[in-house]
């Protein structure tokens, strides 16, 4: 089955787990291998009473104010893979199957529920209390690709901020979340909350006893009571790289910077850094959120498959934001009115990326050269970042660095 190695994985350090005070988020986002993801900025909005958004497969009330966001997000689709918003909030998600069907239909996406998250939430703990919300109200579940193919899942969800990060695992409308302060956590298409809850659907305790999934004594072990009895092939693959992760930060407890959590998602020999049948690691996110808070955070994307053949390249919120649509793929419409599969998604910045991984097949001396100059680009880029949070240059020079990167790639790969 095609669909089957469907993966993800999130990480998170916060102090002591990181080195100069920061808290450092990082996620690949693992997707049918020909998907396009573009990485897309969207300002702070306020809305009319009344508005209706139209999210990937269903409409909901908007809301009145939504902060601004920078999201890597499947081009087809109104929801986001990951991403960020102006407040220092930063979410994830990760598909996970339990005991709880998946009930058919369109409902929300949980792409759909990371940038509702981002969009409406102030902190963490605020974007948790907004998915849940969204969850109990509309449900989640609908086509979560392109292609005709069926692929429908629930989800896990790891939420940080400045302070602190939460674990959010749902199975259907019910949901339950472990709070996490310090150290280093992943998570990855798999249940992984046991009896360490911080907070919990009303009745998701009632609705186990209900279905026979627990009996009532005892604590209650999420992970056991609503995990598969019988996994499926993927979810054993989950089994291998959330061990894989965990070990990779363990390895750099007390020392993860951004380029430790590049080198993390680049890792292959884990299975992190995916190439596997039909699917690959699509796009790949990390952000620096320093506990400063007269420091910004910083957000760097790939916007390209594979971050082992990628660079990130950082983005800060800025008020003289010029916005990169070499990484905005064409738009189509609303998805019920798209002809699935039969447009072309592919953003400048792809295309130009994709040009230069044939071009190392067919001449590797100058397509390593390529990517030797860009990762060397890459490493200016954290240095200039490292002085900036260090204060030895200011801020306001790197508002438009992401621009200026992705202009600067795209003509080494010409």
């Amino acid at each position: 089955m095609a669909g089957e190695p469907m993966s993800c994985d999130c990480f998170v350090s916060l102090p002591p787990g990181s080195l100069d005070n920061h808290v450092i988020f990082g996620k690949n986002s693992d997707r049918p291998r020909d998907e396009v993801q573009e990485v897309v900025h969207y300002l702070s909005t306020s809305h009319p009473p009344g508005t209706m958004l139209e999210c990937t497969h269903i409409q909901i009330p908007q809301f009145e104010y939504t902060h601004a966001v920078i999201l890597s997000k499947p081009a087809w689709m109104w929801g986001a893979e990951m991403g960020a918003n102006d407040r220092g909030v930063c979410i994830g998600n990760e598909a996970v199957w339990t005991r709880e069907a998946v009930i058919p239909g369109d409902a929300l996406l949980g792409m759909d529920l990371v940038r509702l998250g981002l969009e409406r939430g102030d902190s963490a703990w605020a974007a948790l209390t907004v998915i849940t919300g969204l969850l109990e109200r509309h449900g989640q579940g609908g086509q979560s690709r392109e292609d005709s193919e069926p692929l429908s899942y629930h989800n896990t969800f790891l939420l940080v901020d400045r302070n602190e990060a939460w674990v959010l695992e749902t199975a259907g409308r019910l949901w339950v979340a472990r709070k996490i302060s310090e150290g280093v956590t992943n998570i990855s298409n798999q249940l992984t909350i046991g009896t360490e809850i911080s907070a919990e659907h009303p009745e998701l305790r009632s609705v186990a006893r209900a279905q026979g999934w627990w009996d009532g004594v005892g604590k209650f072990n999420f992970s056991q009571v609503f995990g598969l009895e019988k996994q499926p092939v993927r979810m054993e693959l989950a089994k291998k790289r959330y061990k894989g992760g965990a070990e990779l930060l363990k390895q750099h407890d007390g020392s993860v910077t951004a380029e430790v959590m590049m080198s993390i998602l680049r890792d292959k020999p884990s299975g992190i850094c995916m190439d596997s049948g039909g699917f690959c690691t699509t796009g790949s996110m990390v952000s620096i959120l320093p506990r400063d808070a007269s420091l910004p955070c910083i957000h760097f994307f790939t916007a390209t498959p594979d971050p082992s053949r990628s660079i990130f390249k950082p983005y800060i919120f800025s008020e003289d934001y010029t916005p990169v649509l070499q990484v905005v793929s064409p738009h189509f419409g609303p998805v019920r009115e798209q002809p699935r599969s039969q447009v072309d998604r592919r953003h400048d910045l792809y295309k130009a990326h994709q040009e230069a991984l044939n071009t190392m097949k067919t001449d590797p001396d100058k397509g390593l050269a390529i990517y030797g100059i860009l990762r060397n680009l890459e490493s200016q880029c954290l240095s200039e970042i490292s002085a900036m949070l260090s204060g030895e240059i200011p801020g306001d020079e790197l508002g438009n660095l992401f621009f200026d990167c992705v202009d600067t790639e795209i003509k080494f790969y010409q």
